[in-house]
């Protein structure tokens, strides 16, 4: 019997590219496959031609995945890899999120100082993300944010070239990279992580049963959970890449612990609320809806539509 082939899709920048091997790894470790049975087929996604602006400004997260998506409607791959946190939360009806890999360290880790209490007053901190930012400036009011795009070898030769005194990378990004040991990683509890922060996400075309059920065996059904429940939450806040939220959420093996706090842009309006609930239930959108009833106006206008 011929060993299935599978063309696997992928942005082509060195993290994406590691996240493809990790996957292909599994998948071939799974099945008792040679290597040589999936392929990796590489793309170069908008998101990672265009870092000169923050990409709220120019498209969302969609340019993360319009390419593959397009290949995958065409059969040109059999599947593709995401980071989850650059996913949007409504996905065309045509693919369907098959599997979700091991989660990794959902932590971020600062680099250039050994802590936010650390960081010099009045510190310049690089970063595009509307969630650090907001975070940032909620703790430490006094420092300035400049805008910080591209991979993880642009950011820090722009900090080694001194256009930041510090700036902020998933410490997962970091991990799977073998740069493990870069920056001061940040509590989870006092420095929320992103939704979906550190997950893995191979999607593939709903109607196809046999990529779907060969990747169904790398399926982690506790990543999944968590996974879920935090772009449930996103999808009841109308959140998208302007909307400065974090979350942290765990499951228990019965139920998943969710806090969530949701920031006006300058950090100055906080709103944070929590709940336990089993998965598939409804309980990340009620606390969704919890926190948009208590948002005041300078964070809910920033919840108003999904991506």
């Amino acid at each position: 019997m011929t060993t299935p082939l599978i063309k696997l899709g992928t942005r082509q920048s060195p993290l994406a590219m590691a996240q493809a091997e990790e996957t292909r790894q599994r998948l071939c470790a799974a099945h008792g496959w040679e290597e040589s049975a999936v392929e990796l087929v590489p793309v170069i996604a908008s998101g990672d031609r265009i870092q000169d602006r923050p990409l709220a400004e120019i498209g969302g997260k969609a340019l993360w995945t319009k390419e593959l998506d397009g290949w995958l409607a065409e059969g040109e791959i059999d599947a593709s890899v995401h980071s989850m946190k650059d996913v949007e939360t409504l996905r065309p009806e045509m693919l369907t999120i098959a599997a979700i890999l091991p989660r990794a360290d959902r932590r971020d880790v600062l680099i250039g100082a050994a802590s936010i209490a650390a960081l010099p007053r009045g510190a310049v901190v690089g970063t595009s993300a509307p969630r650090r930012a907001a975070q940032l400036l909620h703790a430490r009011d006094d420092c300035k944010i400049v805008s910080f795009r591209g991979n993880v070898a642009t950011r820090l030769s722009r900090l080694a070239a001194g256009e930041a005194q510090a700036t902020f990378l998933a410490a997962a990004g970091l991990e799977r990279l073998g740069e493990g040991s870069v920056g001061h990683p940040l509590d989870e509890e006092d420095w929320l992580p992103a939704p979906a922060q550190a997950a893995i996400g191979i999607e593939c075309r709903a109607d196809d049963m046999q990529t779907r059920e060969a990747l169904a065996a790398i399926d982690h059904a506790p990543s999944r959970a968590e996974i879920s429940a935090e772009r449930a939450l996103l999808e009841a806040l109308g959140g998208n890449c302007h909307s400065p939220i974090a979350v942290l959420c765990r499951y228990d093996g019965q139920q998943l612990s969710m806090r969530a706090a949701l920031f006006s842009p300058d950090g100055a309006e906080r709103v944070e609320g929590s709940a336990r609930f089993a998965p598939g239930s409804e309980g990340a959108a009620e606390l969704g809806r919890d926190l948009l009833a208590r948002a005041t106006p300078g964070i809910a206008a920033h919840f108003s539509g999904l991506e």
